[in-house]
């Protein structure tokens, strides 16, 4: 059956329906000719007669009725099919995949949110992971748009500014030198540091500055999440090089210090990002255009 056509189907359905080669010619605006080709075709590829002759014209056997039911299938998944697209041309209907770098979390869900709000029929799915798994799944045309802190410089990628991204170090709080107004870098050089994992953005920008500067802090060990990194330094555990916009609650509420650090903070930006080649259908599009007009918004103060 591998090699049936949807004309030699809609055949099945005229011949079933009129009786007569002549008929169903008639009704598809082909020759008789035609028709019994399409028919010869259809019973060669299937290994069954789908008609017998009798008095009153053409009548399916057991197998024409069977085909003919798969016809009927087909068309109504097809009209469905029609119907989706013409819904999601209008934006009643779709899904778009968004992938954040874990660091966006703390604004993205309520972009989401907002999104999901104005668009109900949209299925929006949201996937969150490190740097490296999120530009990975983009390679892969996982992704319809990704949240990140830098465009991807291995892939061929589309991208535009949401707003600013400040990186600071932050301290538990009371800490000695949470009352100094500038603190120098080398004098950190003693500092325990909580890391992010290898791979995370924020760990790859600490250790550029670090290195500008030459200065080598000391690592305690590495964590797989801001929420970690945020608990242990609350606990006393160190100083993290950290995304202010993951430690604006806790800053506010004074249960973390923001060291006065030269040369910092270091703003970089918010990016939305798709690859190049990925085709967005118009619920993509429609995020897309939601994250340059109003994603800004959803950044947490600091």
């Amino acid at each position: 059956m591998r090699d049936v056509t949807l004309k030699q189907l809609r055949v099945v359905q005229a011949v079933a329906r009129t009786g007569r080669i002549t008929f169903a010619a008639n009704e598809l605006r082909v020759t008789p000719p035609a028709v019994t080709l399409q028919l010869k075709l259809l019973e060669s590829a299937v290994g069954l007669v789908l008609f017998e002759r009798t008095r009153q014209g053409l009548r399916l056997t057991d197998a024409g009725q069977y085909v003919l039911g798969l016809q009927t299938r087909i068309e109504a998944a097809l009209l469905e099919c029609s119907e989706a697209l013409s819904e999601m041309k209008g934006l009643t209907r779709g899904r778009v995949s968004i992938g954040v770098v874990s660091t966006a979390k703390y604004f993205a869900p309520r972009a989401v949110a907002a999104f999901a709000a104005a668009h109900p029929r949209i299925e929006v799915k949201l996937i969150e992971g490190n740097r490296e798994t999120i530009v990975a799944a983009l390679e892969r045309f996982e992704l319809d748009i990704a949240i990140m802190g830098s465009p991807p410089g291995t892939l061929a990628a589309a991208h535009r500014t949401i707003g600013d991204h400040p990186f600071i170090i932050v301290a538990p709080a009371g800490h000695r030198l949470a009352a100094r107004r500038r603190v120098t870098l080398a004098a950190l050089a003693n500092e325990k540091f909580l890391l992010r994992e290898p791979g995370s953005g924020t760990r790859t920008l600490m250790e550029r500055m670090f290195a500008k500067h030459e200065v080598v802090p000391r690592a305690v060990t590495e964590f797989g999440s801001n929420e970690t990194i945020k608990q242990a330094v609350m606990a006393g555990l160190g100083l993290a090089f950290i995304s202010a916009h993951t430690v604006a609650a806790e800053i506010a509420a004074g249960w973390l210090s923001v060291l006065h650090v030269e040369g910092l903070p270091i703003v970089r930006q918010w990016y939305a990002v798709r690859a190049e080649q990925k085709q967005l259908l118009p619920a993509g599009l429609a995020m897309w255009d939601f994250l340059m007009r109003e994603g800004a918004g959803f950044l947490p103060e600091v």
